[in-house]
């Protein structure tokens, strides 16, 4: 087994080991990754990678869009930030804007950090029993 398939096994095995929360946190991860690319590819010149790069993204955030719990009033706050970070990477995409691109992945940064502050005090909680 090559090194490729070694490191799409571990990713895989990655994926079906981790809680809803971890996967969340993974496809935050992975939207960053992929505007930071884009934004790399549009400064080589290379506009098919950029676009495929941040199609990529735009996935991964209509992803988290479509799982985000509306049941509660912050939720729609959080959707509209979703919806505006979407607009944010189509139209960066479209003009090849990376200052509309790194303003996305801003928002995605600070969403990820906040994801990361929401698991560790979930976990504090259920380690004291609450």
């Amino acid at each position: 087994m090559n090194a490729a398939n070694m490191a799409n096994v571990y990713k895989q095995q990655q994926i079906m080991t981790a809680s809803p929360e971890e996967l969340t946190l993974m496809l935050y991860n992975g939207a960053i990754r992929f505007v930071t690319e884009s934004i790399q590819a549009i400064g080589q010149k290379d506009m098919e990678r950029a676009h495929k790069k941040n199609m990529r993204a735009q996935d991964i955030v209509k992803e988290l869009m479509s799982s985000t719990d509306t049941q509660y009033d912050i939720s729609h706050d959080w959707l509209r930030l979703e919806e505006y970070i979407l607009y944010r990477l189509i139209q960066g995409n479209i003009q090849k804007d990376v200052v509309q691109l790194e303003e996305a992945k801003k928002l995605l940064t600070e969403f990820r950090d906040t994801w990361v502050e929401v698991i560790k005090q979930v976990r504090q909680a259920k380690a004291v029993g609450k």
